[in-house]
């Protein structure tokens, strides 16, 4: 499967984020975005997933369909908080499809296991970021699209996120990531997004 983005184009509020960006995406390969906050990066992690249009250019999915292929992991942990942490999970896996682990498997790899009965409203920020990257473990989904996905992390939980993008990388997944350069990844291309961007990144 390859991701191809050709001459996209965003703006807001009247502002011009980035005109004419192409780059490609492969297996096994990892897409750092760099850029100040409010420079553009979600918005082109968003326009990735669909979740915001084009104002020029295409985003092709050759080998797979963008709706079956990706998951979305925004700067926000987006849980229910009257949810336990196992039910949220759960309910991620009905939405995206049916898990291929055991969701007690899942919370484990993410040191959740513990606190599966208790409600989300409970964790502390970076438990619940924790519960939002579990969703990556349960359903195989070969593009990730991560904004900020350390955010709230401690070593530990860092660690962990590092071993599943190496993981998932490994069996031919891609990964495009939006970061303030807190990561520690090797990327195989990085875009800075800055004033009005203009980049092909082949």
């Amino acid at each position: 499967m390859r991701l191809i983005a050709s001459d996209i184009s965003c703006s807001r509020g009247g502002r011009v984020l980035y005109d004419r960006l192409s780059f490609s995406l492969g297996e096994g390969e990892l897409l750092l975005l760099t850029g100040a906050n409010g420079a553009g990066k979600t918005s082109l992690l968003r326009q990735i997933a669909g979740l915001l249009p084009l104002d020029h250019g295409t985003i092709v999915f050759e080998g797979g369909e963008r709706a079956e292929e990706t998951h979305f992991v925004g700067h926000g942990a987006a849980i229910r908080e009257t949810l336990t942490v196992a039910e949220n999970l759960a309910f991620w896996c009905d939405l995206y499809g049916r898990a291929e682990k055991p969701l007690e498997t899942c919370l484990e790899r993410l040191k959740l296991a513990q606190l599966a009965a208790l409600p989300a409203r409970v964790l502390s920020a970076g438990q619940k970021r924790r519960l939002a990257l579990a969703r990556l473990v349960a359903i195989r989904r070969n593009i990730w699209l991560l904004d900020e996905p350390d955010t709230a992390l401690d070593a530990e939980g860092r660690a962990t996120l590092i071993e599943l993008i190496a993981a998932h990388r490994a069996g031919g997944g891609m990964i495009a990531i939006a970061s303030h350069g807190t990561l520690a990844v090797t990327p195989t291309r990085e875009i800075a997004i800055g004033s009005a961007s203009r980049v092909a990144a082949e």
